[in-house]
């Protein structure tokens, strides 16, 4: 297990994030591809003849980690205040956790069955790059301590489990203790934005604090998985009017007239009205998702949702045409992808071109194993 960092250190993970012992899941049809294989409605047999699955949906299973790439650049900033994280295979989550009401013959202890989940994160900083830095290093190790606390309930005192409530909380009370945490390192006046996304084989979860975006390409729509706080949105308005905080319009609208998002983590300075609660969004993966793009708003500043999720398919497709398909599994040691880079290269090009005047920080994850398009011949 690797861990990324934007810093362009590679650290083991094996002391901060233990990897759990597992059965390995594998689908029952070896010729599908990797990241498509699948434990069908009519054919939910798991391979080693130890359970069936009775939910009345498909269940992705795969062992391979999918494939990312990640561009940052300072642009007319002075300083580079954003950061980046990919950590494959942070977290064997307990598949009762991604599969809500799902009941398996033949297993006393459901805690037993895994599946690898991946990480991935970016983090805006403002008004110094300490938040965003710490963000970058610690809230996934944080994620897996919250994780490691859920799955300690036994699943059969998970009887009435709601899946979107106990991922919610999970990242509220992720996010909270690393507020917490830097109270003690940072100046009051740092803080950064937080969009993270937990990514398995049957779902995508991501939690976002700030105006930092992650948005999915599927079958070539773009559906956002975050929502920016900004302080003009009708309820963050209320709530920071409600604890005696004023939203100023200063070159935009801004809480106290100094920061331009609602919630953060860090700036202490502008408590009770910044909070460090963030918003969470799950979505089960379907055969047609095509890439996850999550971002700064150095980028969001100038292309829409559906420019970015164009462009980064379209030249994900033409790497793939160049140069060849590849299996995931083949690329899973590597620390990124070459066609996710080349994606994720040309979105921090592109809003140069478009005026960009931040940070821009562009992720990218490949969320197909093999891409399909016509050949000129």
């Amino acid at each position: 297990m690797r861990l990324i960092r934007s810093d362009s250190e590679v650290k083991t993970m094996e002391e901060s994030c233990p990897v759990v012992a597992m059965p390995v899941l594998s689908a029952i049809d070896k010729d599908m591809p990797c990241s498509m294989k699948c434990l069908s409605e009519d054919a939910n047999e798991l391979h080693n003849g130890l359970a069936v699955i009775r939910e009345k949906r498909s269940v992705f299973l795969t062992d391979c980690a999918p494939l990312w790439g990640c561009s940052s650049v300072c642009g007319e900033r002075p300083e580079m205040e954003d950061a980046y994280v990919a950590v494959p295979r942070f977290f064997d989550v307990p598949i009762w956790m991604l599969t809500q009401d799902c009941s398996i013959d033949g297993v006393d202890d459901l805690s037993k069955f895994r599946v690898p989940a991946h990480f991935f994160g970016v983090y805006d900083g403002h008004g110094g790059a300490q938040v965003a830095s710490y963000c970058r290093d610690r809230i996934h190790v944080a994620l897996t301590e919250q994780l490691n606390e859920v799955q300690k309930a036994c699943p059969r005192e998970k009887i009435n489990f709601d899946l979107r409530k106990e991922w919610e909380q999970v990242f509220i009370d992720c996010f909270k203790k690393v507020d917490e945490e830097t109270e003690q390192i940072v100046p009051e006046t740092v803080g950064s934005t937080a969009v993270v996304a937990v990514v398995s084989s049957s779902h995508i979860i991501v939690a976002n604090c700030g105006d930092s975006r992650a948005v999915l390409s599927r079958g070539k729509q773009a559906i956002p998985l975050s929502v920016d706080h900004k302080p003009e949105r009708e309820k963050e308005f209320a709530r920071i009017e409600a604890e005696g905080g004023k939203v100023i319009w200063w070159n935009g609208y801004r809480v106290l007239g100094v920061l331009a998002m609602s919630r953060s983590i860090g700036d202490r300075y502008l408590k009770p009205w910044i909070i460090p609660v963030p918003e969470t969004t799950i979505l089960p993966r379907a055969k047609d998702d095509d890439c996850l793009v999550l971002a700064s708003d150095g980028l969001w500043d100038v292309i829409s949702n559906q420019e970015a999720c164009d462009l980064a398919r379209r030249k994900i497709m033409m790497w793939h045409k160049k140069n060849g398909t590849l299996e995931s599994s083949e690329n899973f040691e590597s620390d990124c992808d070459r066609a996710a880079q080349y994606a994720a290269d040309s979105l921090s090009r592109f809003a140069l071109h478009k005026g960009s005047k931040d940070n821009i920080t562009v992720l990218v994850v490949d969320l197909k194993s093999k891409w399909k398009f016509k050949s000129k011949s």
